[in-house]
């Protein structure tokens, strides 16, 4: 592919080896070179080899490398010895490449790079080419770890432990430990992301005009973009694309849903989905089973192992009310007339994608940012509700119930909530659009850098 752009820009983008890193990843590459931008998006081998075919997409190449966890990271793995060799390995990749480019005549112009690299920025000081923070979660988690991490650590572990607190930070609502990302918690698995966003901050803030380049966008969080004054954060999302065929997905999906879909009736069908990473107990899936039988709606589900269908209690019941399904195209199904309902595990890019495709959202938040996410839904957006889980950690089939039946049912709660849906459609997909917000900031922020 001829990586020579109209202006003579190249961008070395590095995204971590997720699906919900590489999906908003892939839509800023593209948008890039609708301004004539030639983009190198590199990943880790891992899921390089699983994305199959890469799509074709003009001045767009694929590249990557080895992290030494080939066939990707396995449960029972060691996460630290696997971060660090993540930051060895690739930082000698990402090296090479800058150093080939320029060697070839053609230098990158900047690097961009996601969450939980920050090592990138250290590569690029050290060659002395800029380097800029692509943020995938919402502006509201991004100011919760930078207060984390400055003047409010002590407040928001105390918060974190005690589901009765409340806690009122500058620039952001009023939140509940159930609104604060999992991380803060001293018992999670994933405490080793704490120190990756401290070095993170610190490596901005070393920087003389720090750029965060953020998937949000103005109108639905307005406070938050600004409650940190020091960093210039860009909203341009929803980074959503617009067609499934531009994706590259870790996982093999089918179409044998499609036409299932569209033989539905408008506003009929319940969408569900825990995402790429997240995974439910045999428990919560047979709760959940019971809950769509009881509520009688047709349904598409994604079970990632298709095995596990067959450990439920009431499988032949469900498989003669709805369809279950090992993948999907996500958007493709959210775009769909017949969709009306999204069970969602409230992911980041699944949260912007139920507002761009307009679809009303029962959000079952697992791990990470889900909880902040789940509270932009329902209190901020006001596009949706979420499940209530029980003492015992396992939402119940009747709370799952109810809500489909609020969200789908004719209450005025639930015709509140579609009408707002139909706003905020209009606003997610108004800012990406010619003259809009998102728009202006992406126009901007090519001119700076990419002049």
């Amino acid at each position: 592919m001829d990586n020579t752009a109209p202006h003579g820009h190249r961008v070395l983008l590095i995204t971590y080896s997720a699906q919900g890193h590489i999906n908003p990843a892939l839509e800023f590459a593209k948008r890039l070179t609708r301004r004539r931008i030639d983009v190198t998006f590199v990943t880790s081998l891992s899921a390089y080899r699983r994305m199959g075919k890469t799509p074709t997409l003009p001045h767009v190449s694929f590249a990557s490398f080895s992290d030494g966890y080939d066939d990707g990271f396995k449960q029972g793995d060691d996460i630290n010895h696997f971060m660090s060799e993540l930051e060895r390995r690739g930082s000698q990749a990402i090296k090479d490449m800058i150093v080939a480019g320029v060697e070839q005549g053609q230098p990158f112009t900047c690097i961009v790079y996601s969450i939980l690299l920050p090592w990138v920025a250290t590569v690029a000081r050290s060659l002395h080419l800029p380097a800029i923070l692509l943020w995938i979660q919402p502006a509201i988690v991004f100011a919760l770890y930078y207060y984390y991490n400055y003047g409010y650590h002590d407040i928001i572990q105390s918060a974190s432990a005690d589901p009765l607190a409340t806690i009122q930070l500058p620039g952001l609502p009023l939140l509940t430990a159930r609104d604060l990302p999992s991380f803060f918690g001293s018992s999670d698995a994933y405490e080793f992301a704490l120190p990756i966003f401290r070095r993170q901050f610190e490596l901005l803030e070393q920087e003389t005009n720090p750029m965060v380049v953020i998937n949000t966008f103005d109108e639905l969080e307005h406070d938050a973009l600004r409650a940190i004054s020091k960093f210039n954060l860009i909203p341009v999302g929803p980074l959503i694309p617009s067609e499934a065929s531009s994706q590259c997905d870790l996982f093999q999906s089918t179409t044998s849903y499609i036409d299932w879909l569209n033989s539905k009736p408008k506003g009929s069908v319940i969408y569900l989905s825990s995402g790429s990473m997240s995974t439910l107990s045999k428990h919560q899936k047979e709760e959940i089973a019971r809950g769509l039988l009881s509520c009688g709606r047709p349904f598409l589900w994604v079970i990632r192992d298709i095995e596990e269908v067959n450990t439920l209690s009431c499988r032949e019941e469900l498989e003669g009310l709805g369809k279950i399904v090992p993948w999907c195209s996500q958007i493709e199904v959210l775009s769909r007339p017949a969709t009306g309902c999204f069970l969602t595990h409230c992911g980041w890019n699944s949260t912007l994608e139920s507002l761009v495709c307009g679809v009303p959202v029962v959000v079952f938040p697992q791990w990470s940012d889900q909880g902040t996410n789940a509270k932009i839904i329902q209190d901020m957006s006001e596009t949706g509700v979420r499940l209530e889980v029980g003492m015992d950690g396992v939402v119940k089939r009747e709370e799952i119930k109810r809500c489909l039946e609020l969200v789908m049912g004719d209450s005025k709660k639930g015709e509140e909530i579609r009408r707002n849906v139909v706003k905020w459609k209009e606003l997610a997909k108004g800012a990406t659009a010619h003259g809009g917000s998102s728009y202006s900031n992406f126009k901007a922020f090519v001119d700076q850098v990419c002049p």
